[in-house]
């Protein structure tokens, strides 16, 4: 019987992020996944206590791949870039899943990992316990922010749908009052998608990492 196929929990979670890449969120269902594997949902409740349980593996999948730099002697801002480049390329290929980490990330030992490093050169940095917990957490959100609001990134898989919904945007903004808003219409072909993807996400980090040494009273040259 299909209910009895031996499931390897790995592969339910790929297939669960499969979906949330391609649909979102909301159409990752213990159902839905429970399809994809041709068995009945009761089969995934082995593995996962419910769709929250399916979710935080989820959340933990992402974080597994972000591996946290080992101290190296640098300057603690330094490390920290390396630290939030190497979360940020965990989570740039899933946008639609990315904002389960907001809620999760200290559920798994994959996020407590990140956030123990994170906070560990905080502190080196001179913020308190206090202050190093609030910009962590300030961080993270930003770091999320970055990736679900990329202008310009594909908002599921048809990709003329996509290429018309962007051309709408920027003549939307190309028609606007020059006169009233110059900047916004100069600026209407970046606002609506990125020039390059790697110098946004680049020129996102500097700024946190700069605002984070600026909140730890830094004044070292970068």
């Amino acid at each position: 019987m299909a209910a009895q196929k031996r499931l390897n929990r790995d592969e339910l979670i790929a297939t669960a992020l499969a979906v949330a890449d391609a649909e979102g969120l909301d159409a990752v269902t213990v159902r839905r996944v429970a399809q994809a594997h041709d068995v009945t949902p009761m089969a995934l409740y082995r593995h996962f206590p419910d769709k929250d349980g399916l979710l935080d593996a989820i959340a933990e999948r992402l974080l597994t791949g972000a591996v946290p730099p080992e101290p190296d002697g640098r300057p603690w801002h330094r490390q920290m870039h390396d630290l939030l480049s190497s979360l940020l390329a965990a989570l740039r290929p899933h946008p639609n899943a990315t904002p389960l980490v907001l809620t999760r990330v200290m559920l798994s030992e994959a996020g407590l990992a990140v956030t123990e490093r994170c906070l560990a050169l905080l502190a080196e940095g001179g913020l308190s316990v206090d202050e190093g917990a609030e910009t962590a957490c300030q961080v993270l959100s930003a770091l999320v922010t970055l990736v679900v609001t990329e202008p310009g990134r594909m908002l599921g898989e048809d990709r003329q749908a996509h290429e018309a919904a962007l051309r709408t945007k920027r003549a939307s903004l190309l028609a606007l009052d020059p006169a009233r808003y110059p900047h916004v219409v100069a600026a209407a072909a970046p606002l609506t998608d990125c020039p390059s993807d790697d110098a946004y996400y680049a020129r996102g980090i500097d700024m946190i990492v700069t605002g984070m040494r600026g909140a730890a009273g830094a004044r070292q040259p970068v």
